[in-house]
């Protein structure tokens, strides 16, 4: 184990007199990876997203941002249910879950979630690491969960928090060094666009049938 975390520490190159990590060059692959396979609604982004949350967890920790090291952690909770609910989590008439989006209520419910934890991981943060950035460090870390949420249950929505939580984490990444990782969340605003745009073209094509039915 020890030989392997020396091999993913090995500098690949410097940017801006910053080493940049074998273990923050194969994350910048997987992502991207992970990111264009969501995007056309590939199940092996699934697989892929869990081998890049656990590059992220070695690379956050080193950097000093701990609740996006742990919120790797969820994220690999949730890549599980996720990969099992695009599978199952349309029904015995469906072979695979159909975009949607996110209803009134649901909203409400993720937003009142999404205050509460900014909250509570901003003071955890404060009180009891180190870290030199709390509030953004948690306000990424909650809109990332939202999304991942979304992603789940195929919501096209997750898209915009993606977004949203891609242009906190440009600036905040480049702050902390990481900025190979800085530009793979350049990149992953741009496969978000794709991806808004692909799930909205297949929630419209979903809409057509009940309309000509009707």
């Amino acid at each position: 184990m020890n030989a392997l975390m020396e091999i993913l520490y090995l500098p690949l190159f410097t940017i801006a007199d910053v080493p940049t990590t074998l273990a923050e060059g194969l994350a910048f692959v997987t992502g991207a990876l992970c990111v264009w396979l969501v995007a056309r609604q590939h199940l092996a982004n699934w697989g892929l997203g869990i081998a890049n949350c656990l590059l992220f967890i070695l690379i956050f920790t080193d950097s000093g941002l701990y609740a996006d090291a742990a919120l790797q952690i969820v994220f690999i909770a949730l890549g599980v249910y996720g990969w099992w609910n695009w599978v199952k989590g349309g029904g015995p008439a469906a072979d695979t879950l159909p975009v949607s989006r996110t209803g009134r209520l649901e909203w409400f419910a993720l937003t009142g979630a999404g205050l509460i934890g900014l909250a509570g991981i901003a003071v955890l943060l404060t009180t009891a690491t180190d870290s030199t950035v709390p509030f953004w460090d948690a306000l990424t870390t909650v809109l990332s969960l939202m999304a991942t949420y979304g992603q789940c249950r195929k919501r096209v929505e997750s898209w915009y928090l993606w977004i949203a939580a891609d242009i906190v984490y440009v600036p905040l990444y480049a702050y902390k060094g990481l900025y190979l990782t800085s530009i793979l969340y350049i990149g992953f605003m741009a496969l978000c666009v794709m991806g808004l745009l692909n799930w909205r073209r297949d929630l419209a094509a979903q809409a057509q049938p009940a309309e000509a039915a009707a």
